[in-house]
């Protein structure tokens, strides 16, 4: 009598980069268990290219820069995998939860994506409140069942479909210092205040102060910062500077 035998679903692993030589390998390494890995780099200028191909992975580069939602659709289209993992470089998966990813993908009747919770840290401080926490994001999918929008930052998937919650967790660097505080803020501020432009709002004198400033109460107060100690302190004046500045630059745009 012939021995049946379950073919497990292919997996891809697709990421975009930047200048991401602190945290790729990292990123890679901790999802050895997939079978493709692809990699779309927007012109860094550090070794992120040669490690990602070093542990294995395709890479695209890119010389232009069509925001984060393209760029992450530019990775989806070179995935070949059943299934597709989406992480940023500065994410990664514990050992402990390889086996429940695997789990997931095996579902006899299977959603057409998962969401997961991720736990991300300000400084290395893990933060468990301040809006951070809890995170739940649409991270592992069915190749063909979800797409990426195209927004320029906060991109996010879109599944038409069936989302169920997956028992695995995403571990996230989100700020590593004030100085990638800083990096970040002027980065995002910049792409957020020319969407709003676009989307025609414009901005007042006094909008840049109220909206920092209401960020800031928000993530302390509203949303329970102070329970994470300067984690919380921290997140809610990154969070004021990023409202304060978005607003600042697109009173410059109007002008």
């Amino acid at each position: 009598m012939p021995i049946s035998t379950t073919v497990r679903p292919t997996l891809s692993l697709v990421v975009i980069t930047r200048n991401e030589e602190a945290n790729i390998a990292r990123c890679l390494r901790s999802v050895d268990f997939v079978d493709d890995v692809v990699v779309v780099d927007n012109g860094s200028t550090d070794r992120t290219v040669e490690i990602a191909r070093s542990l294995g992975a395709r890479v695209l580069v890119t010389p232009d820069w069509p925001g984060y939602g393209r760029q992450k659709a530019r990775a989806l289209d070179l995935a070949t995998g059943d299934w597709v993992l989406s992480l940023d470089a500065d994410e990664w998966i514990e050992p402990q939860f390889s086996s429940a990813v695997l789990k997931a993908m095996t579902d006899p009747s299977p959603p057409d994506a998962y969401k997961t919770p991720r736990r991300s840290r300000f400084c290395g401080k893990i933060v468990r409140h301040s809006g951070w926490s809890p995170d739940y994001v649409v991270r592992l999918f069915r190749r063909g069942h979800a797409r990426f929008s195209d927004d320029m930052v906060h991109e996010g998937l879109i599944v038409p479909g069936r989302i169920s919650r997956a028992a695995f967790r995403i571990e996230h660097d989100g700020i590593t210092s004030w100085i990638d505080a800083q990096r970040k803020i002027d980065l995002y501020s910049d792409l957020a205040a020319q969407r709003m432009h676009d989307e025609g709002k414009r901005g007042a004198p006094l909008q840049p102060f109220l909206h920092g400033w209401t960020a800031f109460l928000k993530a302390l107060v509203y949303r329970a910062g102070f329970l994470d100690g300067s984690a919380g302190l921290g997140v809610a004046e990154y969070n004021r500077r990023y409202a304060r500045d978005k607003w600042i630059k697109l009173s410059r745009l109007g002008r």
